[in-house]
């Protein structure tokens, strides 16, 4: 799906659409908490797609409310004994769930394995009849997860099975040309930047069949870099981010370790401090 051709583009002076969803809630790992997307304003200083889509689902509906029990490091199993029971107290009519990236990045992440966990959890998300946002990878051919491209084209096959199964949406992140572009990331190169956020937002709303106030925008082209310059920077890379990393990985540690979901309880996406919506 390309954004650059929007046809649910909100004009100056139309009426807000009506879409049939009074209560989101968002599971996941890093990405849906908005890593590489900052903002001190926001729950957690962290702002995303997730936050992005929300924002617009709930202009001119009032009774609107978004929760977010997304945690950066979760492993897709955690995902669910974690987050799959917290979202279904609170009655959700859209869940979107995006899961399985650590795991696949990881020796011996098993594609097959990991979409019969998820498609357990994708049944349970929708029993009670929620719509159901269900994300695959997206093409890692021009970023530093290169080397498992194999395995994200066929972890997405098998999701694009699980969505047919339980009337899922597919949010698809694969056939998002602009995410090749370098500046759609964050200097880890793990997480996408606000731009990206804002590109991911656009094309979920888009996936959603709702009309929205967000614009492409289009990156600069970079200028070219001698081969110094690249691999200057693949050095200060791999000390900041990559070496890090990897050191978590030995000592079995995770970003999110200490972590609570930004925000736990649905509420406003705009409003006063502290206001929130009954769970019933």
């Amino acid at each position: 799906m390309s954004v650059s051709e929007n046809n649910h583009l909100v004009k100056p002076g139309e009426p807000v659409q009506k879409h049939p969803w009074s209560r989101y809630v968002a599971l996941g790992d890093s990405f849906t908490e908005g890593i590489g997307d900052p903002e001190p304003a926001n729950p957690g200083g962290y702002r995303g797609w997730a936050d992005r889509v929300a924002e617009e689902l709930g202009r001119g509906h009032e009774d609107f409310a978004y929760a977010n029990l997304a945690i950066r490091g979760r492993l897709l199993q955690q995902i669910v004994d974690e987050q799959v029971g917290p979202c279904l107290e609170l009655q959700p009519d859209l869940v979107s769930i995006s899961a399985g990236g650590n795991d696949l990045i990881r020796p011996g992440g098993d594609p097959d394995l990991l979409a019969e966990k998820l498609d357990a959890a994708v049944g349970e998300l929708g029993s009670g009849g929620a719509t159901v946002i269900l994300f695959n990878g997206p093409d890692t051919a021009s970023s530093v997860l290169g080397r498992i491209r194999g395995k994200v084209a066929i972890y997405n096959e098998n999701l694009r099975t699980v969505a047919a199964r339980h009337d899922a949406i597919i949010a698809d992140m694969w056939s998002l040309r602009q995410l090749a572009d370098t500046q759609m990331w964050d200097a880890d190169r793990l997480h996408f930047s606000p731009l990206g956020h804002h590109t991911i937002a656009m094309m979920v709303l888009e996936a959603l069949n709702v009309q929205h106030t967000l614009e492409p925008l289009l990156p600069k082209a970079l200028p070219p870099r001698t081969w110094r310059e690249a691999r200057s920077s693949d050095l200060v890379w791999a000390r900041e981010y990559f070496v890090p990393w990897v050191i978590r990985r030995l000592r079995h540690q995770s970003s999110g370790d200490g972590i609570t979901p930004k925000r736990p309880t649905p509420g406003p996406v705009f409003g006063a401090t502290g206001t929130v919506f009954p769970r019933s």
